[in-house]
């Protein structure tokens, strides 16, 4: 196990099989690296943080879908619409 950064450790994995539990605490207090044959291939943080991370993406993809409704809204204010039985005779 290898700290390259005060927040962040490297871990191989055969020594996160020998060495979960204590692997697992250091998860707790910053991201843990695993690498496999000394290529990056997964991290462990603590739940809390993943919990905070997927909170904000939330967030972000909200204020992204607003946006674009605002847009659309913007767009298609000076539009016609049709009623939904009209649009079917026109289909069929």
């Amino acid at each position: 196990m290898y700290t390259i950064k005060e927040e962040t450790t490297l871990v191989g994995v055969s020594e996160l099989r020998n060495r979960i539990d204590k692997i697992l605490q250091e998860a707790q207090h910053h991201k843990v690296i695993i690498e496999k044959r000394n290529k990056p291939v997964a991290v462990l943080i603590a739940i809390d943080q993943f919990n905070a991370m997927e909170e904000l993406i939330d967030r972000i993809e909200d204020l992204e879908l607003g946006r674009v409704a605002g847009e659309r809204e913007k767009i298609s204010s000076g539009n016609d619409y049709i009623p939904i039985e009209k649009a079917y005779k026109k289909v069929r």
